[in-house]
């Protein structure tokens, strides 16, 4: 289980420490940075599939997405004026996690030269990576360190480092370019996080479509798989969504028709002659349906991050949806973005924490939490 996802120098987040348990709640007003922690979980995420650089693209580059305040902010709490301050660090973007066996950290930061004439001067270098043991990064407990071309894997002696490559590519994660064991184990736990940040429902929404099914035990992120999702759910025997559906329908049941390999979803409504296909679904309906489908995984995730589920959906349904996301948060770690009081109150529980985010001075930070609060973590030095 993850412990701990520490950002420093992304969008409004200077430097934020957040502790995870098996269900946190990540809440705040608009604003505050809650998408942001979703993205730089995303981020995290995408370096085990080597896709970082490209994900940074997206957003516009890297400086497009650094922290624009200045190094500290303690000038501007003292004098009630923000102004710039000489550099002690780097310019960089930092993102880590430390879990129960293995942790991870990696900085990004500005090109120093791409080559001659090159068209990709724009785009960031890894300027290090770091795979540790246990929660926080020290010196013994560093396992493999890449410092720009440079990486290493600690010797089975405990006492020095043995050296793997001295050319690899800035723009390459180590993770993506070697098979040691503790470099498979960051990299295919990161691959297995999933990420739902809303499911489209419009009439051309895909899960609307009837579509050739094939085996599914992870829905996709836009939903077009809705059907066979549905469908490999009922056949792992598992019926924790048959029941979400009933409870949040008045009894209704879900189903899937094949005509030829298409698959098509269809509800079952009491009072109803016949059922409904997915295209004539009310938008509330088939959202609820479609994170049913993501939170019923035969194949649950190490981590799920949903970024406020409960969008359009009515106040009736926010209850049996909590209800499958604290289910799923026994067989895989939940991470819930929302600003929803309603979803707050109905995911509180035993099991969950919540984490409120405030802005200061433009900076995201944790309500309440001092250094001596925050969980440890060092962002150690290039």
């Amino acid at each position: 289980m993850l412990h701990t996802v520490a950002i420093r120098g992304y969008r409004s987040m200077r430097e934020v420490v957040v502790p995870l348990t098996g269900l946190t709640i990540v809440t705040g007003a608009n604003g505050t940075g809650k998408s942001s922690v979703y993205r730089a979980l995303k981020l995290l995420a995408d370096c085990g599939r080597g896709e970082v650089i490209g994900s940074l693209a997206r957003e516009g580059g890297l400086e497009s997405v650094l922290w624009a305040g200045p190094e500290s902010t303690g000038g501007a709490r003292r004098t009630g004026t923000t102004q710039g301050t000489t550099r002690v660090r780097p310019v960089a973007l930092e993102l880590g996690f430390a879990s129960d066996d293995f942790g991870y950290l990696i900085d990004l930061g500005l090109p120093q030269f791409a080559g001659p004439g090159s068209f990709f001067a724009r785009d960031p270098e890894i300027k290090r990576e770091m795979v540790f043991a246990g929660p926080r990064l020290r010196p013994s407990a560093s396992l493999v360190r890449r410092i720009g071309e440079y990486a290493e894997v600690a010797d089975d002696s405990g006492g020095g480092f043995t050296e793997l490559t001295r050319a690899l590519p800035v723009y390459r994660s180590v993770l993506a370019e070697y098979a040691l064991p503790e470099l498979a184990a960051v990299r295919d736990r990161l691959r297995d996080w999933r990420f739902y940040d809303g499911f489209r429902v419009d009439s051309d929404a895909p899960a609307r479509t009837p579509r050739v099914g094939t085996r599914t035990p992870v829905l996709s992120d836009d939903g077009g798989d809705l059907a066979a999702a549905v469908q490999t759910i009922v056949e792992a025997g598992s019926d924790d969504l048959p029941r979400a559906v009933a409870d949040a329908f008045d009894g209704a049941e879900v189903s899937v028709a094949v005509h030829d390999g298409i698959f098509e979803l269809q509800l079952h409504q009491r009072g109803m002659l016949r059922p409904l296909r997915a295209a004539e679904l009310s938008d509330g309906t088939l959202r609820f349906l479609l994170w049913a489908a993501a939170l019923s995984s035969p194949r649950p995730p190490s981590l799920v991050v949903l970024n406020e589920p409960e969008t359009s959906l009515h106040p009736d349904l926010l209850a049996p949806l909590a209800t499958m996301i604290r289910v799923a948060s026994a067989g895989s770690q939940v991470v819930v973005v929302t600003h929803s009081r309603a979803m707050r109150e109905h995911l509180d529980s035993e099991d969950s924490s919540e984490i409120e985010l405030t802005k200061e001075w433009g900076e995201t930070r944790v309500v309440d939490q001092t250094m001596l609060t925050a969980p440890p973590w060092d962002w150690g030095k290039r």
